[in-house]
């Protein structure tokens, strides 16, 4: 039954308006909400979130004489007494205005959901050097990314010492549709976000270890979702031109005005075209186009509709990963290719609409349905002429997908006695039907030489939550959460005309902890079970792999204020997994890694140098093991040791703006004994911006001091066509050299 209820709530919106008195906080330039805005009080005994509305719901602990600071990040905080505020239909509003925050102006709460590090503003994203939204992964502490088959094709990621390869064990979204793909023809877990336009982009939450109840699949190390804006303050077009005959087209436009306060409804259009010769010396013409159209409406006082319709297609030629030897002996160059013919095509279309509803029990509803279509197309040549000295070893992966889903989250505030709790729960359905899931050899792209797999997936995970948290004291709050998943994985095999489905289930219990010792520190302990289902073609089989293998973390640490201007952030966490899985892009088949442990610790400081003047370091150390086998081949190949980002920004609203940043990572092994290194980078990235009202001027440049560099690296045996015997040696694709880019928009 309340399933059916859930339905007739999205499509008809018929629930009552809440009695409760809400605050609405706007921006007082555009009038558009200010999602996650915080209300506090002085005591700091009471902290309140605004959501994507920009409403506050005044619960209990709120009283009519209290003085309450409203604060958010890039606006000026409002201190006002509660009392003053003028409520019209159960409504006030306040308005804030937009200024370069101060770390004195931050809050440190006892509340989960306004974690320090959680959210990063617009603000931060278009200050430094980005190519791509998949770029904006960098943004999350200890999170690196290395592109190895071309721009299209997605990276590959790394944190909390795990070698992701291309998502597996990490869980990405926008706007709450799924990133990561199920059952990929090139790799489990395959999260693309170039489909993502980076100056559409509102904020991008994350968090670490497998602790958050709503986040299920793919979420051991941590997760990122992505929200875009709901509204577009200005019209906007921007022209980028840099090296390589690098050329970039964004615009975006309102197409509709605001008829109240609030933005009783907005519209708008955006696009974006790209091209890039590329630094290779075989030309990649990575070629990129993207569109959305964005709807977002309050049909009335109860309901907000949002809906979402985007586009994106894109190709692109790709030099792969080269051995050294061949670097070494001066066959090629450093940026050269063995088989200059790898490449592929890619494109996603998405729909998405979702229905907010205020109930008349003061709590909150989120429906959501969605629908991708996805084509993929890529060509690879890991080994060159190992398996077939005469026509290469060039390979094709290939599908068709089209994904369903629905999601249902309710969310409401409440006392039990005297104690504060709060109830999150929902349901989460995802359906993927992939056909022609294919793996052939091929030679030149031209020529199909013979079908190493081929088949149908159809995959269907249905998962639910509950989460309850309570706060015992106005400093202690705790949550407890269980998840339930359910999957069906079915495989059509067209080569052995084979049929085979299976069955399997999961339950993730959390227990989390956060204690606020006074408003300048905060700690936490965070438990919890994670997953990461494997992939539909090895689940159906089996063979003692583990469908659904369970992974275990615990994080300990605390967020300190440190004076008016430094905050820091630490935490001691350790990650146990059942099962671990390596991708054999080449041969198509997923191999048991056996059980393995991480632990580490994780450094976070902000700094305010001076006014306008920012400085901001995070440092990740790491121990990742392999369990049940000898010391000396225990090592887990490319999974990061040591890393750390960081850099100064100088911010204004208008003037000057500009950041210097680097990024680290430390020597790491590459094969189980360590006998073979994976070289390690220190490469820094800057850029520079003249901002006024009307227009916007830059130039960013990567790789600043042009140090040649490996960005990704793999231990990989490989024969090349003059040699007799196979050579197992590091394999690598190059870093990006110094690469300037000039950019200019207008705002209308």
């Amino acid at each position: 039954m309340r399933s059916i209820y859930l339905l007739v709530t999205f499509f008809w919106g018929i629930n009552s308006m809440a009695q409760n008195k809400k605050v609405i906080i706007l921006d007082i330039d555009s009038k558009t909400p200010i999602q996650s805005a915080i209300m506090q009080s002085q005591s700091g005994n009471v902290t309140l979130l605004a959501d994507e509305n920009g409403l506050i719901l005044l619960n209990n602990d709120i009283q009519k004489n209290y003085y309450v600071t409203i604060s958010c990040v890039g606006y000026k905080a409002e201190t006002l007494l509660l009392s003053k505020l003028n409520f019209t239909d159960a409504r006030a509003t306040v308005y804030l205005q937009k200024s370069v925050s101060s770390l004195k102006d931050v809050v440190v709460s006892s509340s989960s959901k306004t974690g320090l590090f959680k959210t990063i503003s617009d603000l931060d994203i278009h200050l430094r050097p980005i190519n791509n939204s998949q770029e904006v992964l960098r943004m999350v502490p200890g999170l690196f990314i290395g592109q190895h088959a071309g721009g299209g094709k997605a990276e590959q990621i790394f944190l909390r010492g795990f070698d992701i390869d291309h998502g597996t064990d990490i869980n990405i979204s926008v706007d709450g549709m799924p990133v990561n793909m199920v059952s990929h023809s090139h790799g489990q877990g395959y999260a693309d976000l170039h489909f993502l336009i980076p100056e559409l982009i509102q904020k991008v939450n994350f968090n670490k270890g497998p602790y958050f109840a709503d986040k299920g699949n793919f979420t051991t190390a941590g997760y990122v979702e992505f929200r875009t804006k709901d509204y577009l303050t200005n019209s906007f077009a921007k022209i980028e031109a840099g090296q390589f005959n690098t050329a970039r087209v964004v615009t975006g436009i309102n197409l509709l005005k605001a008829k109240a306060d609030g933005k009783n409804q907005s519209l708008y259009i955006a696009g974006e075209g790209s091209y890039t010769k590329g630094f290779f010396a075989s030309p990649q013409d990575f070629s990129r186009v993207n569109g959305i159209i964005k709807y977002r409406t309050n049909l009335n006082n109860q309901n907000t509709l949002t809906a979402t319709a985007t586009a994106f297609s894109s190709k692109w030629n790709a030099s792969g990963q080269i051995p050294d030897r061949v670097v070494d002996a001066g066959t090629i160059g450093f940026f050269g290719a063995i088989d200059p013919n790898e490449g592929g095509n890619t494109s996603r279309y998405n729909v998405n609409f979702e229905l907010l509803s205020y109930l008349n029990d003061g709590g909150t509803i989120r429906n959501q349905l969605f629908y991708s279509k996805y084509n993929f197309e890529l060509y690879s040549n890991f080994t060159f002429f190992k398996e077939d000295p005469i026509n290469g070893d060039q390979i094709r992966q290939k599908e068709n997908r089209n994904i369903f889903g629905y999601n249902s989250i309710y969310h409401k505030e409440y006392y039990i006695g005297k104690y504060k709790t709060e109830t999150n729960a929902g349901v989460q359905i995802r359906y993927d039907d992939v056909n022609d899931i294919e793996l052939t050899r091929t030679k030149n792209r031209t020529i199909d030489l013979s079908p190493l797999m081929m088949g149908d997936v159809t995959e269907l995970n249905v998962g639910s939550f509950y989460s309850q948290r309570i706060s015992l004291t106005k400093k202690m709050d705790i949550t407890g959460a269980v998840r339930v998943d359910y999957f069906t994985n079915k495989y059509n095999d067209k080569l052995s005309s084979n049929k085979l489905s299976s069955n399997s289930a999961i339950l993730s219990p959390k227990l989390n902890f956060n204690y606020k010792v006074n408003n300048n520190v905060k700690l936490y302990l965070y438990n919890g079970r994670g997953f990461h289902s494997n992939d539909t073609r090895v689940a159906v089989q089996q063979n003692g792999k583990k469908v659904l293998p369970p992974a275990y973390g615990s994080d300990l640490g605390g967020i300190f204020k440190i004076g008016d201007k430094m905050f820091l952030q630490t935490a001691f966490w350790y990650l146990w997994l059942d099962q671990e899985f390596v991708y054999v892009g080449d041969e198509g088949v997923v191999e048991a890694g056996g059980q393995t442990r991480r632990y580490g610790i994780d450094v976070s400081v902000r700094y305010e140098l001076a006014r306008n003047l920012y400085a901001d370091i995070d440092l990740n150390f790491t121990n990742p093991r392999s369990i049940g086998v000898p010391a000396t081949e225990n090592y887990i190949p490319l999974a990061p040791r040591i890393t750390s980002i960081g850099g100064i920004t100088y911010r204004k609203l208008t003037g000057w703006n500009g950041s210097l940043r680097y990024r680290y990572m430390a020597d790491r092994p590459a094969n189980e004994s360590n006998s073979v290194i994976a070289k390690g980078y220190f490469v820094t990235d800057a850029a520079v911006n003249f901002s006024k009202k009307k227009w916007e001027a830059g130039f960013s440049i990567q790789n600043l001091f042009n140090v040649k560099w490996k960005e990704t690296q793999f231990d990989t045996e490989s024969q090349l066509q003059t040699e007799t015997s196979p050579v197992s040696e590091i394999h690598f694709t190059p870093g990006t050299p110094f690469y300037a880019r000039l950019n200019y928009t207008v705002y209308f």
